[in-house]
């Protein structure tokens, strides 16, 4: 046995043995032993594998946190205690980049809420709102109906209106109100027989 392989026999003989210090007896002295030995090794074998400095250091810290808690598990008959952390380390950046191709999804994310279902009465009340609007559209004066959908179906502000249409813009905000308030007119319940 040469002497770089002694060397390496002593290191995994004292690394195995700190491990199992916290393994038995929660050492924390091994522990932190145990932390400074591997820490800064874990952190260069994370960045190497294209982990950047801050989740290097995360993992790095998840692991360690992982060691302490789990050092009850470690058999230095089926590995070495640095095959054992490393492993762990391994796994967190697998687990890493999983995460990162496909993020947590937030249940409460409006995108992903279904629209509340109307009662039959709400949807049938809905319906007869939009029959009744589209036909005050057609009803109102060809100029002041064309303003109105430039206005509010082609969003387009007033002054925009005013040019396309080569109107003054008093004009295009008078002709506006006029066609909103017949509008209003022909969609209120009380004018219907149905109100309040």
């Amino acid at each position: 046995m040469t002497a770089t392989d002694m060397a390496q026999s002593a290191e995994i003989d004292r690394t195995n043995g700190l491990l199992l210090r916290v393994a038995r007896e929660h050492d924390r002295q091994a522990f932190v032993e145990l932390f400074h030995h591997f820490a800064p090794r874990l952190k260069s074998f994370l960045l190497k594998g294209g982990a950047d400095a801050g989740m290097a250091e995360e993992i790095v810290q998840d692991v360690m946190v992982t060691v302490w808690r789990r050092a009850g598990s470690f058999d230095p008959a089926l590995s070495a205690a640095g095959t054992w952390i490393f492993t762990i380390a391994r796994n967190r950046r697998i687990d890493r980049l999983r995460q990162e191709r496909r993020p947590e999804i937030d249940p409460d994310d409006p995108a992903l809420v279904p629209a509340p279902v109307n009662a039959a009465d709400e949807g049938m009340m809905i319906e007869e709102q939009s029959v009744r609007l589209h036909r005050a559209i057609r009803e109102l004066p060809a100029e002041q109906a064309e303003l109105l959908k430039m206005a509010y179906f082609q969003d387009k502000a007033h002054s925009a209106i005013a040019q396309e249409s080569n109107l003054p813009l008093g004009t295009v905000k008078s002709r506006l109100r006029l066609a909103l308030a017949r509008l209003r007119k022909a969609l209120d319940p009380a004018d219907l027989g149905g109100g309040a």
